[in-house]
């Protein structure tokens, strides 16, 4: 990993696979340290990639001005690469990011991958967290979804106890797999709470107006985070196609990484065909 930082834009990031025009990667958490996406089931191999250390991070001391205005990051980075537009790859979080690009500066994107996405915030489409837990008929499922149902925490103890419990229920499975997996990439409530600071209360509208370049929306079957019929909502919207995954949560390199890599490796592929 090779990291380098550009001042006064704060700007962090590290490339990974070889030479050649990248696509620009945007982590969720939101502000969850970037180790987590654990190289993406080998996409680099199939496509350079630059991964953006968002603000709030671990890796990125500057504080977030809010996800709505952190895109500019993305507008930097692509001018610090030589890159006129470029391919997004985000996850969750991070895709609140790429749509506020799309809205803010529409010329700067070539296309966009969208995996398990935050969704509902866009359509307003009512999560089905409840009915993708209740299914697992386990109480790992369930402390999951009394915690999804919480009151925002109060203090970072019980962010993170909170943060633990709903991570348990972000899986298709709870295998020692997925747990190592999500003790990856430390996450604070100060950064989170910056992060949503400062939206516009029309950032879905002006979202919803801006035209979307060519998008795809990869999709866990399982994914109690985002949910189904948020995602199928927010998919039309965007007027993009879903890639649904079988037996899988809202961490397809992880649960199912042969899948995903193909269906990544593909859509990169063809952006640049």
């Amino acid at each position: 990993m090779s990291t380098t930082a550009r001042h006064p834009a704060a700007l962090t990031w590290h490339r990974e696979g070889g030479t050649g025009e990248p696509a620009v990667v945007l982590p969720g958490g939101p502000c969850r340290g970037v180790e987590y996406l654990e190289g993406l089931a080998g996409l680099a191999d199939d496509r350079s990639l630059v991964v953006l250390h968002p603000r709030g991070a671990p890796t990125n001391s500057a504080p977030s001005r809010g996800w709505w205005t952190d895109a500019d990051d993305v507008v930097a980075l692509a001018d610090h690469l030589g890159l006129a537009s470029v391919d997004v790859v985000a996850h969750s979080a991070g895709t609140r990011l790429a749509l506020a690009l799309v809205a803010r500066h529409p010329a700067r994107v070539r296309s966009l991958l969208l995996v398990t996405p935050s969704a509902s915030w866009l359509t307003g489409t009512p999560s089905d967290a409840d009915e993708l837990l209740l299914a697992r008929h386990d109480d790992v499922a369930a402390a999951a979804l009394d915690a999804m149902a919480a009151p925002a925490p109060a203090d970072e103890a019980e962010f993170q106890r909170q943060r633990e419990l709903v991570a348990a229920g972000s899986y298709a499975r709870w295998t020692e797999r997925e747990q190592r997996h999500a003790r990856v990439g430390e996450q604070s409530l100060a950064a989170v709470t910056a992060w949503f600071q400062g939206v516009p209360d029309d950032a879905a509208e002006q979202v919803l107006a801006a035209q979307p370049p060519p998008t795809l929306v990869v999709a866990g079957a399982q994914d109690a985070l985002s949910g189904r019929a948020p995602v199928t909502a927010y998919a039309a919207a965007l007027s993009a196609p879903v890639a649904w995954i079988p037996d899988c949560g809202h961490y397809p390199w992880v649960e199912q990484p042969e899948v995903f890599r193909a269906i990544a490796a593909e859509w990169l592929r063809r952006r640049r065909a």
